[in-house]
């Protein structure tokens, strides 16, 4: 199935999870990292249990440092 991520299209099983795509895409790269699937904030206590939907948009969003 395809969804899309940061408005790019990416190919997933059926069976993806939000933690599942995170290491799909920026392997280790889990800390510093918000989530959002159609507009809706994803806990990060509810990713290994989040499956993915055909054609949904995922909105990832990473913690800069600096001021």
């Amino acid at each position: 199935m395809n969804v899309y991520v940061n408005n790019k299209l990416h190919a997933v099983s059926e069976e993806t999870t939000v933690t599942a795509l995170l290491e799909l895409i920026q392997p280790g790269v889990q800390k510093g990292v918000a989530v959002a699937v159609d507009n809706q904030v994803v806990p990060k206590a509810e990713w290994d249990q989040y499956r993915l939907q055909a054609d949904c948009k995922i909105t990832l969003i990473k913690a800069a440092q600096g001021g």
